[in-house]
C-alpha cells in the first residue's frame, strides 16, 4: 500500500492569519493520523508563514506519544537552521528541497550534477543520525545516478507540472508520462520513490497506475481543500480510496 503523508503546511497557514491558535496544526495531524495517514509533512521555513519551529517539536511529541507506528517528515532547504531542528527532532524522513526562502512553494527539483559537492556531505550528516533521506527532483531521469552515488534513500518527484494541467487531458498525459519514465529510473537505482505537489483524488489515481510500486505521496492543499468539505477523517479516507486501498 502506498502510504499518504499528510502536508499540515496549509493548515499552519490557516491559523497564521488570526493570532490565535486554531485552527490547532496538531489535532489536524491527529486527526489525520486516526484516520489511517501513514504520516505527517511539515516544512518549516525561515518566515514560518505557515509551519513554526515550535510545531516541529509539538507534532513530533504527539506522534511518538500517541502513534509511534506512523512517520514524520519533514522538509526544506537544507541551511544550517533547518538542519539543527531535523537533527535535534530526528523525524523518520528528511526531505531536502532546493528552496529560496522568498518561494511561495517548493517549484523544481534539484540540479543534482551542479549541487553533489553541497547534498553529499549533508546527506551523509542525516544519515549518520538514523534519518532517512529524500532529495526532491524534477520529472526528469538525469542526475538521478547522482543522487544514488551520494546516499540518497528515496527521490521525491516534483509533480506540481502534472497537478498544474488538470483541466488539459493530453499535457497532463505526457506529463504522467515524464514522471513514469522517472520513476522507473530512480527504481532502476534501488531509490525509493516519493512523489509531491498538487497531487488530488482526481488525479492520483492515473498517478498510481503509471508509477507501480510508488512508496508515498505527500499531500497538503488539496487534502486541506477537500477537509473543508468533508471533514479531515473523511478526506484522508477518500484519498486512500484514490490511492487504491478497498478498505478505506
Amino acid at each position: 500500500m502506498i502510504n499518504l503523508s499528510v502536508n499540515l503546511n496549509a493548515v499552519a497557514l490557516l491559523r497564521n492569519r488570526r493570532d490565535l491558535p486554531w485552527p490547532d496544526v496538531c489535532d489536524l495531524g491527529r486527526l489525520a493520523l486516526g484516520a489511517g495517514a501513514a504520516g505527517l509533512t511539515v516544512h518549516p521555513r525561515p518566515d514560518e508563514r505557515h509551519i513554526r519551529r515550535a510545531d516541529v517539536f509539538e507534532i513530533a511529541e504527539m506522534i511518538r506519544r500517541e502513534y509511534p507506528d506512523k512517520e514524520y517528515n519533514i522538509e526544506g532547504f537544507p541551511d544550517e537552521r533547518w538542519l539543527a531542528i531535523v537533527e535535534e527532532v530526528k523525524p523518520d524522513q528528511a526531505t531536502l528541497v532546493p528552496d529560496d526562502p522568498a518561494q511561495a512553494t517548493s517549484d523544481h527539483g534539484w540540479d543534482f550534477a551542479a549541487q553533489r559537492d553541497f547534498l553529499a556531505p549533508i546527506v551523509e550528516r542525516l544519515k549518520k543520525r538514523g534519518i532517512r533521506v529524500s532529495l526532491f527532483a524534477d520529472p526528469a531521469p538525469e542526475g538521478l545516478d547522482i543522487a544514488k552515488e551520494i546516499g540518497a534513500d528515496r527521490i521525491e518527484i516534483y509533480t506540481g507540472p502534472y497537478g498544474a494541467c488538470h483541466a488539459d487531458r493530453e499535457r497532463q498525459t505526457r506529463e504522467l508520462q515524464k514522471i513514469a519514465i522517472t520513476a522507473q529510473a530512480a527504481q532502476a537505482l534501488r531509490l525509493g520513490v516519493n512523489a509531491g505537489h498538487d497531487l488530488t483524488v482526481q488525479n492520483l489515481t492515473p498517478l498510481v497506475m503509471a508509477v507501480p510500486n510508488l512508496d508515498e505521496v505527500s499531500i497538503g492543499h488539496a487534502v486541506t481543500a477537500d477537509a473543508l468539505k468533508f471533514g479531515m477523517a473523511e478526506t484522508v479516507k477518500r484519498f486512500h480510496r484514490a490511492l487504491g486501498d478497498p478498505s478505506a
